[in-house]
């Protein structure tokens, strides 16, 4: 019997990325971003660390892959955020809307959305697609207090996906992009360059 058998490792099979992925869910999920290992997702899929890193390259690019979006976000936004930070609330806006009306990525989405509604799901968002995608957009925009600035753009965002795709609110599922940017981006716009009232 070789080490690897006798330490219960699974070989590289089309079962491995799978097992990867449930364990680091189940990880992120109950540890939060930060409280999270690859060595403990590594344990727990029964595989080495070095094949996670295989797989998967980086954490952030687990944890990414372990959400099962049907499109990666930092690419999106890095897309949405290229130009400068006062006119970045409407390309940013633009881009959530096409992805999400979508249909070939909505249900995907959608189904990740539940997920974060589970128990324990709020830490997926708190503890790792703020600081894995949120907050570095912020960071490459170049804004000023992103640990404050970013969030309170995702909390508009969040609301909005919320309104329009999961409970359909009237008559924010019916309004239109244009209609959508003109309302939702100055506030947003507001959040990521305006005055604050917070020290």
């Amino acid at each position: 019997m070789s080490t690897a058998q006798r330490r219960g490792r699974r070989p590289g099979s089309p079962d491995t990325r799978a097992a990867i992925l449930s364990a680091a869910r189940e990880h992120f999920a109950a540890a939060g971003f930060g409280g999270t290992t690859i060595r403990a997702i590594a344990a727990d899929a029964g595989v080495d660390a070095a094949l996670v890193h295989h797989y998967f390259g980086s954490k952030d690019d687990l944890f990414v892959a372990a959400l099962a979006l049907p499109v990666d976000p930092r690419e999106l936004l890095t897309t949405a955020t290229l130009g400068p930070a006062e006119q970045a609330a409407e390309p940013l806006l633009r881009t959530f809307l096409s992805v999400w009306d979508d249909p070939g990525l909505q249900p995907g989405l959608l189904a990740t959305v539940r997920r974060v509604l589970e128990p324990g799901g709020d830490k997926l968002i708190r503890e790792g697609f703020l600081p894995v995608v949120i907050i570095p957009m912020g960071e490459r925009l170049g804004v000023d207090r992103p640990d404050l600035r970013m969030p309170l753009v995702a909390s508009q965002v969040i609301g909005l996906i919320l309104a329009r795709y999961v409970l359909r609110i009237e008559p924010i599922a019916s309004l239109g992009t244009d209609e959508l940017v003109g309302i939702y981006g100055p506030v947003v716009q507001r959040y990521l360059t305006g005055d604050l009232p917070v020290q």
